[in-house]
């Protein structure tokens, strides 16, 4: 069994991590999303060289993050595309008014600020020092195992 295979069988949280550099907004699904610290709080998430929003990520000072809610598996599938124009990507996408970073009615969001940098074979890992997190109302997460989407 080759490590892809396992890990799909591993039940991940799904989000979307957003970057906006000088008016350049996009946005990439993420399933490796994790906590890495309460005291100062940090968070890591995994992308690939190749995805999209690498780039701008390395440059964005801060980042936004939709941990989806059950039944966003539509949006999921959206960001998680490669190749889509940002101006198609984000036709029809609800945000919040706040902050067009963040899509509404997610489960929670954060607002991280790159503190480090890790580069690990074909990804980078980047830590972020979360600089804000709010719960959202929806009574359900999105998950992602055996190459589908759950809400539990």
């Amino acid at each position: 069994m080759e490590q892809r295979s396992l890990f799909r069988r591993w039940p991940a949280g799904v989000s979307i991590v957003v970057a906006d550099v000088g008016g350049h907004r996009h946005g990439r699904t993420v399933s490796s999303l994790v906590s890495l610290s309460l005291d100062p709080p940090l968070v890591g998430i995994s992308v690939a060289h190749s995805a999209s929003i690498h780039e701008l990520l390395r440059d964005a000072d801060t980042w936004g993050v939709s941990v989806l809610a059950g039944g966003q598996e539509e949006l999921a599938q959206r960001f998680a595309r490669s190749g889509v124009p940002p101006l198609i990507l984000w036709d029809g996408v609800e945000v919040r008014e706040d902050d067009p970073r963040l899509i509404a009615g997610a489960a929670g969001w954060l607002i991280a600020r790159t503190v480090d940098t890790l580069v690990t074979g074909d990804h980078t890992f980047f830590v972020g020092h979360v600089d804000a997190v709010e719960e959202g109302l929806a009574p359900t997460t999105l998950v992602y195992a055996y190459r589908t989407y759950h809400g539990l």
